[in-house]
């Protein structure tokens, strides 16, 4: 299930942006913090809820979700060493981060689509 990936995702990403912060605490070099907030807040943060929003509406989880977790985690794979990248003064970084900023935007905008499509609830 779509749901499942994103919760695995989420924490897996979760424990990424830990450790990196954990390394920028030890070595008290914070030149990759805005790595460190986009690996928690775009992976952990967004790929969790997203992955309690598909549990909770099992029929959303088409197609269209499968394009939303492809392109959520790719784009952040990208996007993250591209800011890195920047940071670090790489003349790769820019063209990585703008690539993997905008497949995150455009999985961001298919899951808006998902979740103001889906059927409201039903109380019981």
């Amino acid at each position: 299930m779509i749901s499942q990936w994103f919760l695995r995702f989420g924490v897996l990403f979760a424990l990424i942006g830990m450790c990196l912060g954990i390394y920028m605490a030890a070595t008290h070099d914070h030149t990759l913090s805005p790595v460190h907030a986009h690996i928690n807040l775009v992976g952990w943060v967004t790929m969790f809820l997203s992955g309690l929003f598909y549990a909770t509406y099992p029929g959303s989880q088409g197609r269209l979700a499968g394009f939303h977790l492809v392109l959520s985690v790719l784009g952040l794979l990208i996007m993250a060493p591209g800011i890195a990248g920047v940071l670090l003064g790489y003349p790769w970084g820019e063209p990585l981060a703008g690539v993997g900023s905008l497949m995150t935007l455009i999985a961001i905008v298919i899951f808006a689509l998902i979740v103001f499509s889906a059927p409201g609830r039903q109380r019981a």
